[in-house]
């Protein structure tokens, strides 16, 4: 077993792409323990990299395929409509062993099967917004080749950025209508409270502070493990404030609003990975 499958930070890492989950990845990498002249970066932009470079102390790629070369492990942060593109790059570059693992939304592992060299392993991320401040929620799959090993390892790139769980490919879809589109849902109740909290006569700035401290609580509340409806009925006092308000907000469907967003969300991921 290689040193990459046994997850240890001597494995050499090139990232593709170095946009915001770019980014995310490098820091990741770091905060788990990679040295940084392990890792190296690529994007279209030389002054994103040059940026990248100076800021994290990884290396500057000049190319995706040059980096691919070196690579114990490729992570691919770019665009899904230039994946194939560069899958094409780096395809005859790539070592024998070398795990690739893409950021990519909604490109199949399939497509990466296609265009790699036979017996690649591949694994496919499907991360959220937060993960840029170590508080994602990640899902990994598995493609055709890649085992127990190269899971841990993913797993250990990814673990700086917050939860990681390991699903079968088809329920990136439903992955993806929770966790991947669920922070914008978060957002849209913050700001729906804050406003509220305008309308009640509080200032914006501090109707978005309480909103969003009440909403990160709760989150830290729910994470140790007791049931969302225990710990609402706790705040719920019989004939109180929160009664009140639950009681509206099941009025207005709001429970059948966030589903039939998920549902949508899923719906249009399924979409996306058969264009």
């Amino acid at each position: 077993m290689t040193e990459q499958q046994r997850g240890g930070t001597n494995a050499a890492v090139a990232v593709l792409g170095g946009g915001v989950m770019g980014e995310a990845l490098l820091s990741a990498l770091l905060a788990g323990g990679w040295p940084a002249h392990q890792v190296e970066v690529t994007d279209q932009s030389p002054e994103r990299v040059e940026a990248l470079a100076a800021r994290y102390g990884v290396r500057a790629g000049s190319s995706n395929a040059q980096a691919a070369q070196r690579a114990d492990v490729v992570l691919l942060a770019v665009k899904p409509n230039v994946v194939p593109a560069v899958l094409t790059q780096i395809a005859s570059q790539l070592r024998g062993g070398t795990l690739v693992v893409s950021v990519a939304a909604g490109v199949p592992i399939a497509t990466y099967e296609q265009h790699l060299p036979a017996g690649t392993p591949v694994v496919r991320v499907m991360p959220n917004t937060p993960a840029v401040v170590g508080k994602g929620a990640s899902a990994i799959a598995p493609g055709t080749h890649a085992g127990e090993g190269h899971l841990v390892l993913a797993e250990r790139i990814l673990a700086a950025t917050g939860l990681v769980v390991r699903v079968a490919e088809k329920d990136l879809d439903a992955v993806t209508a929770i966790s991947g589109s669920g922070p914008a849902y978060a957002f849209y109740l913050i700001d729906a409270m804050a406003e509220a909290g305008v309308l009640l006569g509080l200032t914006r700035d501090l109707a978005t502070r309480l909103a969003v401290a009440t909403v990160e609580g709760a989150g830290a509340l729910a994470a140790q493990g007791e049931h969302p409806v225990v710990l609402r009925e706790r705040v719920s006092s019989p004939g109180g404030t929160t009664v009140a308000a639950v009681a509206e907000l099941d009025a207005h469907g709001v429970r059948a609003g966030v589903v039939a967003a998920a549902r949508a969300a899923h719906d249009r991921s399924k979409e996306l990975g058969r264009s």
